[in-house]
């Protein structure tokens, strides 16, 4: 990835001027079958993009990697991403800047077949994630080191999404997988074991922000203030609107299941921040560890990685606290 991310900087600065030129037509990926994108697919089904002024292209591809290649060749504008991912880019040289947060919790569970008790049983198992790179495989990474399992204790089985883990688990093909809701509900309701719920047990972390690159925002910064207000509306109409999620989510997820569809929307109300800032302290606790192994990302700082002045320029305007009042 670092080789095509080097050769896509020069290009995605070139790009940037000529989509300066398509204002308000945009491009918007979202990375996965899972509630993280309930604000994001809460503000297309209620015709929020549209309200603030874009006229949107919805896109799907199914992990932060392969969308930050997509955003560097000029084929997306903004991709929901992962933050270690998107770290990782900025010191590998991609023009990547985060511009919003998605979620700042971790809200993913660890699902196991029933005879596995715990995270250190994950030992000499083979555990289902969508893609190296994405959010899924930070998660379960977590949940390994947490149990203190090397390297070679352990297989990472790629499924593409996040639906074909379960799948995969009940089919007896791998012993666990990083679930998200619906599909971690799914899990509990087949009567799967929930090693670890990031949501509740995990760490403050910025596991999907939204990204773009730095030449774009910089070429539009009109068009991404209009994306920050769509999504914190987004976001609001999600977190008070339990009919208006609960549709988004059915919707894209295709479940039908009521039961499974509330039990993802309550975690995910829960989670979401009104105010889409992109932690401080997250960022900067994923920069030391990953800094750890990698002295270009150890020179790295919260500027240099997150661009929140839409966010504080909406703040200061009252945006957030308008919605609030309604």
């Amino acid at each position: 990835m670092k080789r095509f991310i080097v050769g896509a900087i020069l290009f995605s600065q070139l790009l940037a001027a000529s989509l300066a030129g398509a204002q308000n037509k945009v491009r918007l990926n979202w990375g996965a079958i899972s509630g993280v994108m309930g604000a994001i697919w809460t503000a297309q089904e209620e015709g929020l993009y549209k309200k603030h002024g874009l006229d949107i292209e919805f896109i799907h591809i199914a992990s932060t990697s392969k969308a930050i290649q997509a955003m560097l060749a000029g084929e997306i504008h903004y991709t929901t991403a992962d933050a270690l991912n998107s770290i990782q880019a900025v010191g590998a040289g991609a023009d990547l800047v985060m511009f919003c947060k998605g979620i700042n919790r971790f809200v993913f569970s660890i699902m196991a077949k029933p005879e596995l008790k715990r995270l250190a049983d994950l030992k000499g198992r083979k555990i289902g994630i969508t893609r190296i790179g994405s959010s899924t495989h930070t998660a379960a990474l977590f949940a390994v080191n947490r149990a203190g399992l090397a390297a070679n204790e352990y297989s990472f089985l790629q499924l593409s999404e996040v639906p074909n883990i379960l799948t995969t688990l009940l089919a007896g093909q791998i012993d666990a997988g990083a679930l998200s809701p619906p599909t971690s509900s799914r899990a509990k309701k087949a009567g799967l074991v929930e090693l670890l719920n990031l949501g509740t047990d995990g760490p403050e972390y910025p596991s999907t922000v939204m990204a773009s690159t730095r030449a774009y925002v910089k070429a539009n910064p009109d068009n991404t203030k209009r994306m920050v207000r769509a999504l914190g509306e987004g976001l609001h109409v999600f977190k008070t609107n339990k009919t208006a999620g609960i549709r988004a989510l059915q919707k894209y997820s295709r479940l039908t299941d009521i039961e499974v569809l509330e039990d993802a929307y309550n975690q995910y109300s829960a989670a979401f921040d009104f105010i889409p800032y992109v932690s401080r302290g997250g960022i900067n606790t994923l920069i030391a560890s990953l800094g750890e192994k990698d002295p270009k990302i150890r020179a790295l700082k919260y500027e240099d990685v997150a661009d929140m002045r839409f966010v504080a320029e909406l703040e200061k305007e009252g945006f957030f606290k308008k919605l609030g009042q309604r």
